[in-house]
């Protein structure tokens, strides 16, 4: 069995994952969905041990041995075009597996394309701040981050340097400089990748995910200084992101913590990819941009109040949720039934959609 023959079948249907588990068949994830892939059997614990231990290389096959999972990148040539994919190894029953995302990176979309608002790009013209990107694993947050990086790299004579686990997107040549660090390859730790990023002379620094007390210090530092950051968070919505930033330090820093996040807080996009009625994923959107009001509520611990000033504030751009999902309800390209299941305030969606 060919592990390429595997990749290729997932280009092909554009799916977004693939599945390597024994016991099981190979399956794909199309639109939300797993499926398995016709005219493939169960797969033996020693032919998924072959496909995974395929992609690695000598180094990464001592450090998946010996510590049961990896997280790393894969590059693949089908139909002409490099393919990537995000891959993470681990073992379960005692057996290998693997969990492989496809990136299409052939051509990195714009938000028109990714039926994203197009004001998206004013982000990507502010010089300093932080911008977070949050959400659910596998719902878009880095294909957003990446076509803003993009257009950063064709408007700006920037430096940009990224620390990514792994590298996923790559960015062809533009008036940008940019610096794409991976973990184990090119740093082999977070903190000392985020401590040195400083003396990197960097004008834009994307940190691939605010995952612990560390790196979510360190990302607050480097936007302090006046540098443009970018980031990526597992949270649901733009009020439980806040509270997520100040909650992970100590009780005693927080008051610190929430004046030094109002400074530097430029907006937050909180996504999901919602199935379509067309049969295709569309994403549904949270938009909080920083205003006096944001900033004042963020230093003063007043979270609660966020809800409110998103929806009060539509005419900058600002959205919640709730209102996103009763647009595309109400525009055929969702139905009701999913917007209630993705609605974090399900008596909110039903007071925007009798409006």
């Amino acid at each position: 069995m060919d592990i390429n023959r595997l990749l290729e079948i997932i280009v092909k249907r554009n799916a977004s994952d693939l599945h390597l588990v024994s016991g099981r068949p190979p399956m794909l994830r199309l639109n939300k969905e797993l499926q398995i892939i016709p005219s493939y059997q169960e797969l033996s614990e020693e032919e998924v041990k072959t496909l995974v231990l395929s992609l690695l290389n000598e180094e990464q096959k001592i450090s998946f041995l010996s510590n049961h999972e990896l997280d790393f990148s894969y590059s693949s040539k089908i139909d002409g075009f490099e393919n990537r994919f995000r891959v993470n190894a681990y073992f379960q029953k005692n057996s290998v597996a693997a969990s492989l995302r496809y990136i299409p990176c052939q051509k990195i979309r714009s938000f028109r394309e990714l039926n994203l608002p197009e004001s998206f790009s004013e982000f990507a013209k502010l010089n300093q701040g932080l911008v977070l990107i949050t959400g659910p694993t596998g719902h878009g947050k880095t294909t957003t981050i990446a076509t803003l990086i993009h257009e950063i790299n064709m408007e700006r004579n920037v430096h940009i340097v990224t620390i990514e686990d792994p590298i996923e997107y790559t960015y062809p040549k533009g008036k940008a400089l940019i610096s794409q660090r991976e973990m184990r390859g090119d740093t082999y730790s977070w903190e000392v990748a985020l401590r040195s990023v400083l003396r990197e002379d960097p004008d834009v620094v994307f940190i691939g995910e605010m995952r612990d007390y560390e790196t979510i210090a360190a990302t607050l530092t480097i936007a302090e200084t006046g540098h443009l950051v970018l980031a990526t968070l597992h949270t649901n919505s733009a009020a439980q992101t806040i509270d997520r930033v100040v909650d992970v330090f100590p009780s005693h820093q927080q008051p610190q913590i929430r004046l030094q996040f109002s400074n530097t807080l430029s907006g937050i996009i909180s996504q999901r990819l919602l199935p379509a009625l067309n049969g295709s994923l569309v994403p549904a959107i949270e938009v909080l941009i920083s205003t006096p009001a944001v900033r004042t509520t963020i230093r003063e611990g007043k979270t609660h109040l966020i809800d409110n000033i998103i929806q009060t504030s539509k005419d900058i751009g600002m959205i919640t949720l709730e209102e996103y999902l009763a647009t595309l309800v109400s525009s055929g390209k969702v139905s009701l039934e999913i917007a209630r299941h993705y609605a974090l305030r399900p008596e909110e969606l039903r007071r925007f959609l009798k409006k």
